[in-house]
């Protein structure tokens, strides 16, 4: 295995361990809400370009970030999360992780895994009705994903997600956007 492979996925582990256990960092939202809806798995699986975020250690300099979700054999969700250290067009680093989901939560709650037997909290706080965009935090409300299922989302479509992160409580002026390499 690469070493930056390693230390994506070691990167990534330190960071779940931190979301419950110990934050560091400003928080975002003081007061973070439930899950607004549940989610139709099926429908959650799939490519995600992340378009915005809080910055975090582990995600330092990443650009062109996705994560893609699949059903794994055991039941479990498989977590690929990708981005390119430095630029669009920078190295590429891979993190593989897997996910279960929390019972009772109409599948709004995930706990992910990058490293060993430790999992953090992974919440779709809320979400287009067509899956276009989600909104990912977790309950400290240090961390905050803005996602698209499209690398460049519309204006409109950007003015939305930010729009209803700041209704959930959200102080959208600490989302860093994440720039996307272009269509080719």
């Amino acid at each position: 295995m690469k070493p930056s492979v390693i230390l994506a996925a070691v990167g990534a582990a330190v960071f779940l361990s931190a979301c419950s256990t110990f934050q560091t960092g400003p928080v975002g939202n003081p007061a973070v809400p439930q899950p607004a809806h549940p989610v139709e798995l099926s429908r959650y699986l799939g490519l995600w370009y992340e378009i915005g975020r809080y910055d975090n250690g582990f995600e330092r300099g990443c650009e062109g970030v996705t994560a893609e979700y699949s059903l794994r054999d055991d039941g479990l969700i498989g977590v690929r999360n990708s981005c390119r250290q430095g630029a669009v067009d920078g190295p590429l680093k891979v993190a593989e992780g897997r996910a279960k989901i929390v019972k009772g939560s109409g599948d709004a709650k995930l706990k992910v895994s990058f490293f060993g037997p430790f999992f953090g909290d992974y919440w779709v706080l809320d979400r287009a009705e067509d899956y276009a965009w989600a909104i990912v935090g977790e309950p400290s409300g240090r961390y905050l994903w803005l996602l698209s299922r499209e690398p460049r989302p519309s204006q409109a479509i950007r003015d939305r997600i930010t729009a209803r992160t700041r209704e959930l409580g959200y102080d959208v002026s600490m989302i860093r956007s994440v720039q996307q390499p272009p269509a080719g």
